[in-house]
This record gives structure tokens, sequence and C-alpha cells, in this order.
């Protein structure tokens, strides 16, 4: 395991920036694109992007990626995503036919996207972790949700109205965890604001508290480590052989790897073992120049 919290220490906050993420709490009212913009402009990077579009109301985590560390979002955005929300029953039903009616939509389900949705419209299976009522209150219902990335929340609960007979909609949603980014380690608007005027004012510790390094990505994929000479060969581009592994790891093939020497990130790699190659890269972080 590489130790994130001291790898950040190590760091400058100009490598922060060239190479982090930010867990913003996203207010209503903005879209995801918005968010990630302000950031953007506030902290004055050439780049940022978000980690998993959430609609203009939706509130809660949304993790923007910060100049090179964009590079990284393909590998966030299918880590599952964990919401509480309010929705409402069309009819009144009592609670035994909720949670009777809930347990169609826990496991695999096949979810069609909405119209506005960005993706193709056809049947697309998911996983709902778990699906809880916690609070009725007259035809207002207070849910959790644990759900496989790419789930379409306002469309889980439309379907859950239709499967119930009487109809249903989303009133509010919040994403309290995306991933390995959780609801009580973001930070909202107003703090990063504050956070940049006091980085301005020469005190960057309330910023760098506020950036995760990318390295943080190692706690999905697992570490695997490189030898020293071999790391210049394979930022190159090249593959990673048995030879260059400091020591033998059994990982299937397909598997996704987080690739280090000591505590220097290399890539994402995606392993072959094909004859003695072990890994070819996905991503490769070249060295600033």
């Amino acid at each position: 395991m590489v130790n994130i919290q001291s790898l950040k220490n190590k760091k400058s906050i100009k490598e922060l920036l060239e190479f982090g993420i930010i867990n913003i709490d996203k207010p209503s009212g903005p879209t995801s694109f918005d968010v990630s913009d302000f950031v953007r402009k506030t902290l004055g990077l050439r780049k940022t992007s978000h980690f998993g579009t959430l609609d203009p109301k939706v509130t809660g985590v949304l993790p923007i990626a910060l100049n090179r560390a964009c590079k990284l979002t393909g590998f966030f955005l299918g880590e599952d995503k964990e919401y509480v929300g309010i929705m409402r029953i069309h009819e009144p039903v009592s609670l035994d036919e909720l949670e009777k009616t809930l347990k169609n939509f826990k496991g695999k389900i096949k979810q069609l996207p909405p119209v506005k949705s960005r993706v193709k419209r056809e049947l697309r299976e998911r996983e709902v972790k778990s699906f809880n009522i916690l609070e009725k209150d007259g035809q207002d219902i207070l849910f959790k949700t644990e759900v496989q990335g790419g789930t379409y929340i306002r469309k889980l609960i439309h379907d859950f109205g239709e499967k119930l007979g009487v109809g249903a909609h989303m009133l509010e949603l919040r994403r309290i965890r995306a991933g390995i980014f959780k609801e009580e380690d973001s930070v909202n608007l107003y703090e990063l604001e504050k956070a940049v005027i006091e980085y301005k004012s020469g005190n960057e510790e309330l910023l760098k508290k506020l950036i995760s390094p990318g390295e943080v990505i190692s706690q999905i994929y697992s570490v695997v480590q490189i030898k020293e000479e071999s790391a210049m060969r394979i930022l190159r581009g090249q593959p990673i052989y048995n030879k260059d592994l400091v020591k033998n790891v059994k990982i299937e093939k397909d598997n996704m790897i987080s690739v280090f020497t000591i505590d220097r990130f290399i890539g994402i790699f995606k392993v072959v073992l094909e004859n003695e190659i072990f890994a070819k890269a996905e991503f490769v972080l070249q060295p600033i120049k």
C-alpha cells in the first residue's frame, strides 16, 4: 500500500494543483460543468473535470480533477455511488406494500436511460446494492440507496412508482458517496474560495488540506511496484515485463493496477500476462518538463 497522507505531505501546493482532486459538495442550482469550471477559474488552472454528472438540483459529492489528474476521470466513473433522497408517491400506499415492491429493485436490474441522457437509449444492466426506506411521511418517502456507477436514480424512482401502480417522482436527492470520496470529506464552494484567498495571501495550508493527490487512485486499483531502473523505459510507453517487478504478484488478466516505483506514481496499467509481458499502459504520468 502507498501511504497517501505521507505522500501528500511531501508534495508542494504546486504539485497538488497539477495532479490533484478536490471533493466538492455541489450545491443545488449549477450544473456539474458549472461547478467544475468555477473550480478551474478560482484556482487559475488549465483544465478541470468532474467524476460523474449530477443534475442541477441534485447536491452532494462531486470530485473535481485538477489539470493532469483529468486523465484519471474514466478510471473513477464506474465506482459505486450512494444517495439519500425523498420521493413522492402519487397515491397513498402502505409501508408493507412499499417494502414488498422494493425487493424488485435490489440486485441486478434492467434500466433504460432517460430521454435526456447523453448515452444510447438501450436497456442496460445495473446493480442496486441496497435500496431502503428510512422514513415515511404520508406520500413522501425518505430513502437511501447504494448503486453501481451509471445508475440513474430519477429513473429508478420512476420505475419503482410504475411497479407500485401509482407512480412516483423524486423531490430531492443528495449524493453522499462517489467511490472513495465521501460526504464528510467534501468541501463547499465558499470554503474553497476562502482557502484560495488565504493561498493568494501567502498561506497555502488551508488549500493544501482540501486537495487529494491524484495517487489516491491507488485506493481503487491494486498497487504494483516496479524497479527504479525500469521506470524511465516504462514512462516512455513500453510495457511492464515480469523482470521489471520488484516481486512477483498474482493478479488476474484484464485487471487494472496502479503502478509505482517506491512512492512515485507511474500510471494505470492493464494486466495482460502475454509471454513475459505483465501489463500494458492505460495511462502514464509523464514527468513535468
